[in-house]
């Protein structure tokens, strides 16, 4: 089609096998639109189309994405808020005839349904990172890293020490919005045993989100990087290789917070002489 839709704070361009979504940049738009810039998707990531009234003289034109097409939209589990929603596209009433026109167009291009067998839509550019409560976690396209704050994390994910996790030892992500009750991003691991897992403030595949922390713009993006790469990963690999010297005040702050947990008695002599010994080697 070649044409141009433009609604509040997005635009949709239909292209002869896709529909391409610009997300405006400004302090009204959504941050999660800021973060994704534009989106490609494919008309067979695309299952129907719907056009409903809006709020306050407003329509809402949506396309209805084939489960398991789009990996953020996948990772979201049906936790995003409705005008968080990167397939809705809002529009001034008077615009209703032009937005119904559009909607007959696409509909009669589509020609798939029901779930898709591969992700479809384009995951999130790496590299990616944020900061949870507990930790700063980041993700280059091969492994997972979680490092953990002296300020944060508990006694359980400082003796476990900092994480990294090669995409083809994961089985995929668990992401809880950080705009619902204790929100926290995990990763499922291919050897997991079956047995519960711990609390994710107690589990060191998991960083917690918090007031201010891990906000939806920035770990949803991240989850759904994370999925895609498992979904494409083969078998499980080797560790990644060690990553740079860590910086000597990071070392002695980290000391300093394992000797506090040991004069509190939650660290063994043992354990305080081991990751001691972890952390010194470091330098």
């Amino acid at each position: 089609m070649g044409d141009v839709l433009a609604g509040f704070h997005a635009a949709w361009e239909f292209e002869s096998d896709s529909v391409l979504i610009r997300f405006e940049r400004g302090i009204r738009t959504p941050k999660l639109f800021q973060a994704l810039g534009e989106r490609r998707i494919p008309l067979e990531a695309i299952a129907g189309v719907t056009l409903t009234p809006g709020k306050r003289g407003t329509v809402v034109l949506r396309a209805v994405p084939r489960p398991g097409a789009d990996p953020l939209m996948e990772a979201a589990a049906d936790q995003l808020k409705e005008g968080s929603d990167p397939y809705r596209l809002v529009l001034p009433a008077e615009r209703e005839t032009l937005a119904e026109y559009y909607a007959d167009e696409l509909r009669a291009r589509l020609t798939r349904s029901g779930p898709a067998e591969r992700f479809l839509v384009a995951a999130p550019e790496v590299p990616l990172q944020f900061k949870a409560y507990d930790g700063k976690a980041s993700f280059d396209g091969r492994s997972v890293s979680f490092r953990w704050f002296w300020t944060g994390a508990s006694s359980a994910k400082w003796k476990a020490g900092d994480q990294s996790f090669p995409v083809g030892a994961l089985s995929g992500v668990e992401w809880r919005s950080p705009e619902l009750f204790e929100g926290y991003l995990r990763l499922l691991r291919r050897d997991d045993s079956g047995e519960q897992p711990p609390q994710p403030d107690h589990d060191p595949a998991a960083v917690v989100f918090g007031l201010g922390y891990g906000p939806v713009h920035e770990s949803l993006p991240f989850a759904a990087a994370v999925l895609a790469a498992v979904r494409s990963a083969g078998p499980v690999g080797t560790p990644a290789d060690a990553g740079p010297r860590r910086d000597p005040a990071d070392i002695a702050d980290r000391i300093r917070h394992l000797g506090e947990l040991h004069e509190a008695g939650l660290v063994t002599d043992e354990e305080f002489s081991m990751k001691k010994a972890e952390l010194l080697a470091e330098l």
